[in-house]
């Protein structure tokens, strides 16, 4: 079903008989009623509707009354110039179950590569979803199948999906592939991937395949909410590794929270990401690697005015990127481990990350270093940036058991304990083979990460029982504003405010250049690293050749 061009459009100014431009699906055999199965009728329907278009190039749309629609054991294969609209999420719900054949993964609306030969030239165009719920809950299988999904289109044009409720699915929620001049805007996914082990492809709740058009895809995501989805709330993700890195993608006004990954970049080039929240996710708020099918990182994006908090482990993860990219603006506070950390993966791409900027940031009260460098960079700049109040992680080694102890899903008491607060922030908490990641903690209670998104228990097998032997790691010894555990080479670091002004300081020193760090060539100048816990510089390995002038107080 090859969509067809607007040519036989301005021949028949009407619309074919039988497929009229608006229709109510009730009038079409669909009831509502939440028993009986709608997916043949609506199938039946996009299909006519579809026809339709491809004989006059006017598109058609479906209007679903208020009701609950139930579709089982099958998808609908979607047509150009087909759009569904709803009443409203929690007016208009479509129920997803494949209780009759489980080996069916029954997304609601799907036009694939591989199942329908979708590609460049068999494009799905004119679609609308609108104003309706998809509840996924009903799908269950023996073997996680990554088209369980909400919606699961490839190759569209001028598709528009808006004000839509999608959750509980056992794959994406809305996962979509090959998007051109199309819109995502005010859709709320919450709990997808529910079948994915962490392991799997997909399991977000947005997630986009890049790459099938070329190295133009112009997408915008806007407005939009995921929650306690699988592996990423919002993903892009290039599908051939010998595909070019498309431009022409925008993440704006989101709100990513408690997903493995809040945003992540595989594969990108040049994504701007601008003014979302990306809070409480279990790996890291924005993520930049090549984990996706392709094994390709994203780069020369930029992730601007962002406030990055209290995710469990990184702020902002940066692993195997050629670079360039762009840190600018952004709130990058309260996460388990590093602000912002440039690390290798293991895969991906394995030189310098070259041309990397951070710039006029706000980082503080992260467990670990505000900035690490794991990984070779080259012609970085880290400018302007305010690092202050780091190196929460500071509590000593602890352990006790008895009477005082008391462990709960998502929780660990120890009434005798006099913890300083948050000291334990991003430790693991070990009972025998029992763990759990700490995201926080007062003086008695530590607070639990769950043990995957979406899931009750912070525990990775059954709670503990009362009074059993607990046991936290000591914390890292030194714990800097900026430190530099591999090359660092022509750098420019300049304009920074590094401190510490609490009455307990844990933040060691302004700048640690490791044994197995270098700076060479570097420029580091004009910073004030006045007021850290221990010193202002801490050299185990001394800067080789450039310029080191004019910081304040860089020796005690």
């Amino acid at each position: 079903m090859p969509h067809q061009g607007l040519s036989t459009a301005a021949k028949r100014l009407t619309p074919v008989a039988g497929a009229p431009l608006w229709c109510d699906a009730r009038e079409f055999g669909l009831r509502g009623d939440g028993v009986t199965n709608d997916q043949p009728a609506l199938s039946a329907l996009v299909d006519r509707l579809g026809e339709g278009y491809a004989a006059d190039g006017r598109a058609r749309v479906v209007h679903c009354p208020p009701g609950i629609y139930s579709i089982r054991d099958a998808g609908t294969v979607w047509r150009s110039g087909v759009s569904l609209i709803g009443a409203g999420p929690g007016a208009t719900r479509f129920l997803l179950s494949n209780e009759g054949n489980r080996a069916e993964p029954t997304p609601l609306a799907f036009w694939t590569t591989v199942q329908h030969g979708a590609s460049r030239d068999r494009y799905i165009a004119d679609c609308t979803f609108a104003d309706f719920e998809i509840d996924g809950s009903g799908v269950a299988m023996v073997e996680y199948n990554y088209l369980a999904k909400g919606l699961g289109l490839q190759y569209v044009v001028r598709g528009v999906f808006r004000n839509l409720y999608i959750h509980h699915t056992g794959a994406t929620g809305l996962g979509c592939d090959f998007l051109q001049d199309s819109l995502i805007d005010g859709v709320v996914v919450v709990g997808c991937g529910r079948l994915d082990n962490g392991e799997e492809m997909g399991g977000a709740g947005i997630g986009v395949g890049i790459g099938g058009w070329g190295d133009v895809e112009r997408l915008t995501i806007a407005n939009c909410t995921a929650v306690g989805n699988g592996t990423n709330g919002i993903f892009l993700e290039l599908q051939k590794d010998y595909w070019t890195p498309p431009r022409g993608y925008r993440i704006i006004g989101c709100h990513s929270q408690a997903n493995r990954f809040g945003i992540s970049d595989w594969g990108a080039d040049g994504l701007i990401v601008s003014a979302c929240t990306l809070t409480g996710n279990l790996e890291a708020g924005f993520d930049v690697s090549g984990n996706g099918t392709a094994g390709v990182s994203g780069r020369g994006g930029i992730i601007s005015d962002c406030v990055v908090d209290r995710n469990v482990r990184d702020g902002i993860s940066m692993g195997n990127t050629p670079g360039p990219y762009t840190v600018r603006g952004n709130r990058i506070s309260a996460n388990g481990e590093y602000g912002y950390h440039e690390h290798d993966l293991g895969h991906g791409y394995r030189g310098a990350a070259a041309g990397v900027v951070v710039d006029g940031n706000d980082f503080s009260d992260n467990g670990l270093d505000a900035i690490r460098i794991d990984r070779p960079m080259t012609d970085a700049v880290v400018v302007n940036n305010r690092i202050r109040n780091n190196g929460r992680r500071c509590a000593p080694a602890a352990t006790n058991a008895g009477e005082s102890v008391r462990y709960h899903h998502r929780s660990v008491t120890d009434l005798a304990a006099h913890w300083p607060h948050d000291g334990h922030r991003g430790k693991v908490v070990r009972v025998g083979s029992r763990m759990a990641v700490v995201v926080s903690n007062t003086g008695t209670d530590l607070t639990l990460a769950e043990v995957r998104a979406d899931s009750p228990t912070g525990w990775n097998e059954d709670t503990p029982p009362p009074g059993a032997a607990y046991e936290l790691p000591a914390a890292p010894p030194i714990r800097a504003g900026i430190t530099v555990n591999a090359p660092f080479d022509s750098a420019t670091v300049r304009g920074n405010r590094i401190w510490d002004h609490r009455d307990e300081q844990t933040q060691s020193y302004g700048i640690w250049i490791t044994p197995a760090g270098s700076c060479v060539s570097c420029r580091i100048e004009d910073n004030d690293l006045a007021g850290n816990a221990v010193g202002a510089v801490r050299l185990d390995t001394p800067p080789v050749g450039g310029r080191w002038d004019r910081n304040h107080h860089e020796v005690d």
